[in-house]
């Protein structure tokens, strides 16, 4: 749909689920950037102030809120840290927290952490097959004692999608708040946060949105709980209009802007500000119907020449996210050998080859390209002579 807006490097690229490819504009804007610092200096803080505020709008379209209910800060783990300060507030026999066995580390780790603190406890709803979920099983997992629910909408391993607004209004039956790790589905398909009712959210702008290594987090806090003063405030939540008042009591800024900590790093909002320009230009619902034919097109591949690779994600449109996930005995292999041969795919552990056919920038040809190698190395076995047992997979 835009790679010609993309530095697209040799070879071919699949692994846009881990970090997306570098947007032209971006070092267009960087260069600007830099331009102001270097001869600016501390003065271009006139215009770099509010850049975080400026990006809101487009960063709500991406997830379906309202501008005021989302800003660019942070990381996953730090905003999930400070959104827990704040919404997890265990009382009586409500102290539970309900995940699941298949998240991504660091959001366990946060909670844990929460939990054993403030005297709660997690509860991690196990997987039937190792790879997905059941909707059963978790809606079963939010009972009474259930004071907040967070779950991916998108398994970072399987590429499961799950559903958010059913699962949100099963959470909030059980009174319960509702969080969502939105990492692997924004930027690739469109989002209804605010209308589903969901509490908050968080996210990276590395993957599918393609803003940079490192790139500043998001944060979606529905407005009915702005009246709450955050549980780990900072001076760059502070409201815009006293900030430099320096004053010892905390004013936080109006909606999710009070979420905000620390001084934000400019060049790295920059790059992201140039890559929701990309975004401001597309249609959310074409980029979902572009990232699902191309999925069908590499599972339909895959059935056809490398049976052997056990497709993973669900084949139903729904229930799928962005990316293919292929369970084989020597996944870890043949990822090293695509590498060799010119092919960048993602692995994970113990044996899961994944693959990341984006929307904005792979084409069919090179979905065909990577099954006829993989098909290649399976007949030849040559997989087993790149990678012996002690060399890192990246």
């Amino acid at each position: 749909m835009r790679r010609g807006a993309f530095a697209v490097p040799p070879g071919i690229y699949l692994d846009g689920n881990s970090l997306g490819l570098m947007p032209l504009v971006t070092r267009d804007l960087l260069e600007r950037r830099l331009g102001e610092w270097s001869h600016e200096a501390a003065l271009g803080w006139e215009s770099w102030f509010g850049l975080a505020e400026s990006l809101s709008p487009s960063i709500a379209r991406l997830v379906g809120a309202g501008a005021h209910e989302v800003v660019a800060t942070g990381s996953i783990t730090s905003n999930l840290h400070s959104l827990l300060a704040t919404l997890y507030r265990p009382e009586g026999e409500k102290r539970t927290v309900v995940a699941t066995a298949l998240d991504f580390p660091t959001d366990l780790y946060a909670l844990r952490a929460w939990t054993d603190r403030l005297g709660g406890t997690l509860r991690l709803v196990p997987s039937r097959d190792g790879h997905t979920l059941h909707g059963d099983d978790l809606r079963a997992a939010m009972t009474p004692d259930v004071a907040l629910v967070l779950l991916p909408t998108v398994l970072y391993r399987s590429g499961q999608r799950l559903d958010i607004p059913g699962l949100t209004a099963a959470a909030h039956a059980a009174g319960a708040v509702i969080g969502w790790d939105a990492a692997h589905s924004i930027g690739a398909m469109p989002h209804a946060l605010h209308d589903s009712g969901a509490d908050f959210a968080v996210w990276c702008h590395y993957k599918y949105v393609n803003a940079g290594p490192g790139a500043p987090g998001g944060l979606y806090l529905h407005e009915r709980w702005h009246h709450l003063t955050p549980g780990l405030p900072g001076w760059w939540g502070n409201d815009k209009t006293t900030q430099f008042e320096m004053t010892t009591g905390y004013r936080k800024a109006p909606g999710a802007g009070a979420y905000q900590t620390g001084t934000p790093s400019i060049l790295a909002l920059t790059a992201l500000q140039g890559a929701l320009g990309i975004f401001d230009g597309l249609n959310l619902a074409e980029v979902r119907e572009r990232s699902l034919a191309l999925t069908d097109h590499l599972i339909a591949q895959v059935d056809r020449h490398t049976p052997e690779l056990q497709v993973v994600t669900p084949r139903s449109h729904d229930e799928r996210g962005g990316h293919v996930s292929l369970a084989h005995p020597e996944a870890r292999e043949l990822s090293r050998a695509l590498r060799t041969l010119g092919v960048v795919p993602d692995y994970r552990e113990p044996d899961i080859l994944r693959l990341a056919p984006v929307a904005l920038y792979n084409t069919e040809a090179e979905i065909d390209e990577v099954v006829r190698l993989l098909r290649t190395l399976l007949d030849s076995g040559e997989h087993r002579r790149t990678l012996t047992p002690a060399s890192p997979v990246t």
